[in-house]
């Protein structure tokens, strides 16, 4: 197991595209799978996998909106709920049904400082969405990342897992004041938990898993939660309420900000490793200001690097275990 969090010196930046990040690689003959492909940084993602020769699959809870926004890129879209336990089940199960291999899966749907809503189990929604619907997918999808002998796991996080660490002893509110951000943050910190917990179990099957904070991207959907004033404020909008594109401050264009993913996905400068956490398409710096509390909006322009609560080993592990007793609860 080979771990180093810190920068390798990539050749890439912050203003990277994703069509930067995989020239000169063929994807022909193999599979991926991209959560959340037909919107944002999902679909970029999925457009340039499938470009570079993959065959693509997007999931999707709205068929019709997806046929729509994926028209002209040749992909193919299954029905499946990230927090229907019962539909990720059963696209899990026509997949492996197939015996078709995976080489990619990219973990790129979510959502983002919604009101208090909770699933059908209780579940608090960004918990239940952003982190449990992808580990119970992935968790489904194990025997056919096995079969292809070299996969990759890569999970959408966000640099809002600063807001929180996981609050093991009450992940759904049931005992604690609601706080959008927070319930946010912990989600995108058990997006980076996740992906290093599944690294160590996967890497004796070759399987491979990789976390990524995309940057600031305004326009994708994921902001529909937050007000003109509120992103104003954290410097993501202008005075007109235009986006503000600079990539130096981590504020991008939808085509960088999927630049992680598909380096993430498909870069054979991470061959041998995983469970690292990136950013700017390389491997990000542990943050600097690992301490620091109040973290807002805002801080994600000046402030890079991940938190050090978020590649505990041990948090890791205390949170694979109660990932899979929740999802067998349902």
């Amino acid at each position: 197991m080979v771990r180093l969090q810190h920068p390798i010196g990539s050749g890439f930046g912050a203003a990277s595209t994703a069509e930067e990040a995989i020239r000169g690689i063929d994807l022909s003959g193999k599979t991926a799978i991209v959560t959340g492909g037909y919107s944002g940084l999902g679909r970029e993602t999925a457009r340039v996998l499938r470009a570079a020769g993959a065959a693509v699959i997007v999931p999707a809870r709205d068929i019709a909106r997806a046929a729509a926004a994926l028209e002209g890129i040749d992909v193919d879209i299954q029905p499946m709920d990230l927090l229907d336990p019962a539909s990720i089940d059963a696209f899990a199960a026509r997949f492996l049904a197939g015996g078709r291999p995976l080489h990619i899966l990219v973990n790129s749907a979510g959502i983002m400082a919604c009101p208090l809503t909770r699933d059908a189990r209780g579940y608090e929604a960004q918990f239940a969405t952003n982190h449990l619907g992808h580990f119970q997918l992935t968790s489904r999808l194990w025997p056919a990342l096995r079969r292809a002998d070299g996969a990759r796991v890569v999970s959408v996080s966000s640099w809002g897992h600063h807001f929180s660490p996981l609050v093991f002893d009450d992940p759904h509110f049931d005992r604690r004041d609601y706080d959008r951000f927070a319930a946010y943050g912990q989600s995108k910190t058990a997006n980076i938990l996740f992906a290093l917990a599944l690294d160590t179990r996967g890497e004796p099957d070759g399987i491979r898993a990789f976390s990524l904070h995309p940057g600031g991207i305004v326009g994708t959907g994921l902001e529909k939660y937050l007000s003109r004033e509120e992103l104003m404020a954290a410097g993501v909008l202008d005075e007109a309420g235009n986006p503000i594109r600079d990539p130096a401050r981590n504020l991008k264009t939808v085509e960088q900000g999927a630049s992680t993913s598909v380096w993430c996905a498909t870069s054979p400068q991470l061959n041998g490793l995983g469970g690292l956490y990136c950013e700017n398409t390389d491997i990000a710096p542990l943050e600097p200001d690992g301490t620091a509390i109040g973290w807002k909006i805002g801080d994600s322009v000046r402030h890079a690097g991940v938190m050090p609560y978020a590649v505990d080993p041990e948090a890791a592990e205390r949170l694979w275990t109660l990932s899979e007793r929740l999802v067998d609860r349902a």
